[in-house]
């Protein structure tokens, strides 16, 4: 096994990976992957150093979470820190997210991962309001009390969730999306996180695949994959599909952005290197389809730091392309 960089995941005191694996392509919205080709990935993953996992109990209607329990269980020597989700299965109403439905679905979790404590759980992108509730995050803080969960966290869409949720004594970390193409969240997000002691894991590294740059306007993608059927928020936030960007946009900046990677470096690991190299984050946590993609965005945690022209590039691509859209839509 790989020895890669650990870093600790804020108020869970934890150490995990620096590049960590999103399992959600292991469930579902990702066109269809066999159950040997998903225990492989993870194994590819644990091999080459990591040690975070992250999944959600919608993924497949648990199907990820299954996989994952069905894996640690024959490797108990793997020593991975496993971050799950929870809240998205139901009606996404404030009013939902009580006590006695986090006993239940954590006791789903649990049961799918086949553990009586979860390391981790990321309120699943909650109607905003829910950030501000009071009776959410001492529901939260009984499941820690009953060590139903060792820590809690959230997962967010805007920024202003993100700091709302910062501000709270109990929340461990906050997973956001950030990468080249949505930078937002370096300017208070981060710096917010980083004084108050909170985790960041970054999610959406690649913006769904377009910074992989291997995507044309050619490229067909399967029915029951999200980038053909979510581009515009038809199913749930359009930022999970590229980043929220305009397909024909993205496609443009992403071949712009291959042009800065250095020597010997993919587009790919070059986005999750300028990732990794954001002050304040925790993790970054790309999904992998096959064991050649788990190991070449593990390989990214082995690169170089960015110099800094590629850095200003990075920044002057983003402001030139892609500031104005995302601003005005997050």
């Amino acid at each position: 096994m790989i020895r890669m960089e650990q870093r600790v995941l804020g108020r869970t005191g934890r150490e995990v990976s620096v590049v960590g694996l999103g399992t959600w392509q292991l469930g579902a919205d990702w066109g269809d992957v066999a159950e040997t080709d998903a225990l492989a990935v993870l194994d590819a993953a644990v091999e080459s150093g990591v040690t975070f996992f992250d999944t959600a109990d919608v993924y497949g209607d648990g199907r990820s979470e299954r996989l994952i329990g069905r894996y640690l269980k024959d490797r108990p020597d793997a020593g991975v820190f496993v971050a799950t989700k929870m809240g998205r299965r139901a009606e996404q109403l404030p009013e939902n997210y009580v006590l006695d439905n986090f006993r239940a679905w954590n006791d789903r979790s649990r049961a799918n991962l086949g553990v009586d404590t979860l390391d981790l759980v990321q309120l699943h992108c909650p109607p905003s309001p829910v950030y501000s509730s009071d009776e959410v995050f001492d529901a939260l803080d009984t499941l820690v009390a009953e060590e139903r969960i060792a820590a809690y966290a959230v997962s967010v869409e805007t920024c202003a969730e993100a700091l709302t949720a910062i501000a709270r004594p109990g929340v461990a970390s906050v997973q956001i999306i950030l990468n080249p193409f949505r930078t937002k969240p370096l300017e208070e997000v981060l710096p917010a996180a980083r004084a108050a002691g909170v985790g960041i894991v970054a999610r959406v590294p690649l913006a769904s695949g377009l910074l992989s740059g291997k995507y044309t306007k050619d490229t067909v993608f399967a029915a029951d994959d999200h980038r053909a059927y979510n581009r515009h928020g038809e199913a749930f936030d359009q930022g999970e599909t590229f980043s929220g960007i305009d397909y024909g946009t993205g496609l443009a900046a992403a071949a712009e952005f291959a042009a800065l990677a250095p020597a010997g470096a993919t587009p790919a690991a070059t986005a999750l290197r300028w990732i990794i190299q954001q002050p304040g984050v925790s993790s970054v946590i790309p999904g992998a389809r096959s064991v050649e993609q788990a190991r070449a965005n593990n390989g990214a945690a082995a690169l170089a730091p960015l110099p800094e022209p590629v850095l200003d590039a990075v920044r002057e691509l983003y402001e030139r392309r892609l500031r104005d859209s995302i601003h005005a839509r997050w």
